[in-house]
């Protein structure tokens, strides 16, 4: 007899996931440390594949960040809009396919930060109150 430990969750709008905070601060170091690498600076190409995994895999993330915060301010705001580009862009980017050099790494590393600066701008935007509805 077989019991599982595991509990499998349902959780089809990311809620879970939108209460935990990312692990910013590696990252962070990884990007400043991919930008500031030169064209003397080799790697295997597997090893640049598996940086670029792990910044894919980052920026996604981010970028569902982005947009929880930015779906709570209204349609037209500009800081909205802006969010919807940024992210159209990163959609773009993340949809090519992961090559094992510096180049494709130093661009990951760029988006992600591209994008964790349009969510502190994000952040920094106050989240108008929802209107209660009239019941009469």
């Amino acid at each position: 007899m077989h019991t599982s430990t595991h509990t499998v969750l349902y959780d089809p709008d990311g809620l879970i996931e939108a209460e935990l905070p990312l692990d910013r601060e590696p990252y962070e170091c990884l990007v400043k440390a991919v930008l500031a690498w030169t064209s003397e600076d080799t790697l295997a190409t597997r090893d640049y594949e598996q940086i670029a995994l792990q910044l894919t895999a980052h920026a996604r993330a981010v970028a569902s960040d982005v947009r929880r915060r930015a779906d709570q301010l209204p349609k037209d705001s500009g800081p909205r809009a802006l969010a919807d580009v940024v992210l159209r862009e990163a959609e773009g980017w993340l949809s090519t396919t992961i090559e094992g050099t510096m180049r494709c790494v130093q661009n990951r590393a760029r988006l992600v930060r591209v994008l964790y600066e349009r969510l502190d701008r994000l952040e920094s935007e106050p989240v108008p109150e929802r209107a209660a509805p009239i019941v009469g």
